[in-house]
């Protein structure tokens, strides 16, 4: 909310400081015009009384009446030459309320006056006693209605007012603009930058650069560049380690796969009659297990993005045969397994050579080792033909088997990594790496069916007719 900001909260500080400021200004103010008014109206009495005395008393009658009227009282006593005379006079219309004496009078006892005369809702009858202009006697003393000095001094109070609340209005935009302009908008800039890094922190675009003027803020920015500039090299530094483990990961895992086959081949060697190979034979067997055995402790590392594909126009068959010929070699010699391919003698593919046969061969190596689990004879299909995938042309490659299915718990985190594998005893990468390869191309891997009559994936790439 605006109420709430800095530059708002600023402006009610700077309205309530001129305020106050303003009643230790506006109390001296008030008492000042009551001074100066009845100042005047002394200097104005003493004048009528000068002309009557200067006209050796012919003045009388209306004419005395006037000069009270224009000094604005009702008589004039002035003290000469240690004589009280009453120069002028007119009926007074009720009894002296008070008298104030102006000699000597403090600015404490002038001020009580003044609020004590605005505080009142009516006009009163008052003496006021001061010093005659230019020495022209001892005292002059008037007796006046303090009706027009309320009223004057209400007036008077309503201008200061005013004239406050146009300051307090200044000033305060004035203040809400520079604290906008050199305060909260580099502090916007900040949050701007802060936000705008915390989207992306390893880009190193997005630090911020200190460009503030304003030393508190430039310190500010300064901190959180230097923050931001470690935050960034420590999260290049994870990466790196990530990828690192990751890619140790993967290459345990193809490698994995790859020893394994090899195992296989070694334990046949076994049966071999020739002496030299029945020595050797087991310790490549136990050497085998070993590496086995490291290949599967490393899969524990992080994941890792892959690298680029490498495109090239492939023919989908060659590839497709060289899969199944080396899942062939690795069929176990119990197992009855058929492998059938059904695709087009010209279908060529745009993709990186390496990185399909890892994904065909995972899914290939997935569907055989589930029939060697059943111990039932079983069928495996690669089937490939050209298709669309909203709206763009493509390879379709569908890999199925006849297996038992894949467990609903696999089903549920199928292509995400250490989830989970689609085979018992699995760790769940190889399906999220052939997935990520096959994104990598800007296709799709996804599950077709998977039930008591086998499992079924495909794989779009997409490709020129």
């Amino acid at each position: 909310m605006i109420s709430n900001s800095l530059s708002a909260r600023f402006l009610w500080l700077v309205v309530i400081f001129v305020m106050l400021a303003e009643v230790l200004i506006f109390v001296p103010s008030v008492s000042r015009y009551r001074e100066e008014y009845l100042l005047a109206r002394l200097e104005r009495a003493q004048i009528a009384s000068l002309a009557l005395l200067a006209s050796d008393g012919s003045i009388a009658g209306e004419l005395a009446g006037e000069l009270l009227e224009n000094a604005g009282v009702y008589n004039v006593v002035l003290r000469r030459d240690a004589v009280r005379e009453l120069i002028l006079s007119s009926p007074i219309p009720g009894q002296i309320d008070a008298t104030y004496d102006l000699r000597g009078a403090n600015a404490f006892a002038l001020m009580r006056d003044a609020l004590d005369e605005m505080r009142r809702n009516e006009g009163r009858i008052i003496r006021v006693i001061g010093d005659p202009v230019r020495q022209a006697g001892l005292l002059i003393e008037i007796t006046l209605d303090t009706e027009n000095l309320q009223a004057g001094l209400w007036e008077y109070g309503k201008r200061i007012l005013l004239l406050t609340l146009l300051i307090s209005g200044i000033t305060a935009l004035l203040l809400y603009l520079s604290i906008q302009a050199f305060v909260v908008a580099p502090m916007r800039r900040v949050i701007r930058s802060m936000s705008a890094y915390a989207e992306a922190p390893q880009d190193a675009n997005r630090i911020i650069v200190p460009r503030s003027t304003i030393r508190e803020i430039r310190e500010a920015e300064e901190a959180l560049n230097q923050m931001q500039t470690d935050l960034t090299g420590l999260l290049r530094q994870k990466n790196r380690l990530v990828q690192l483990g990751g890619s140790v990961a993967r290459i345990s895992h193809d490698l994995r796969n790859m020893l394994t086959t090899a195992s296989m081949l070694a334990d046949r060697m076994e049966l071999s009659k020739d002496p030299s190979v029945q020595r050797a034979a087991p310790k490549l067997v136990g050497s085998l297990s070993r590496a086995i055995n490291l290949c599967e402790s490393t899969l524990a590392f992080g994941k890792a993005e892959e690298a680029p594909p490498k495109l090239a126009r492939l023919p989908l068959g060659a590839l497709v045969e060289d899969v199944v010929e080396n899942e062939k070699l690795a069929v176990a010699d119990s197992a009855e397994i058929t492998f059938l391919t059904d695709l087009p003698a010209d279908l060529h593919v745009h993709a990186d050579g390496e990185q399909l046969f890892r994904v065909l061969s995972n899914l290939v190596r997935n569907a055989r080792q589930a029939l060697e689990a059943t111990k039932q004879p079983g069928v495996i299909e690669i089937l490939a033909k050209r298709a669309q995938q909203d709206g763009k042309p493509g390879v379709a490659i569908r890999v199925g088997d006849s297996g038992p299915g894949l467990p609903p718990k696999a089903r549920e985190h199928l292509f995400e990594a250490f989830q989970g594998g689609a085979r018992k005893g699995g760790v769940g990468l190889g399906l999220a790496i052939a997935a990520e390869l096959v994104r990598g191309h800007g296709g799709v891997l996804e599950l077709i069916r998977s039930d008591a009559e086998g499992t079924e994936f495909r794989i779009w790439l997409p490709c020129e007719v």
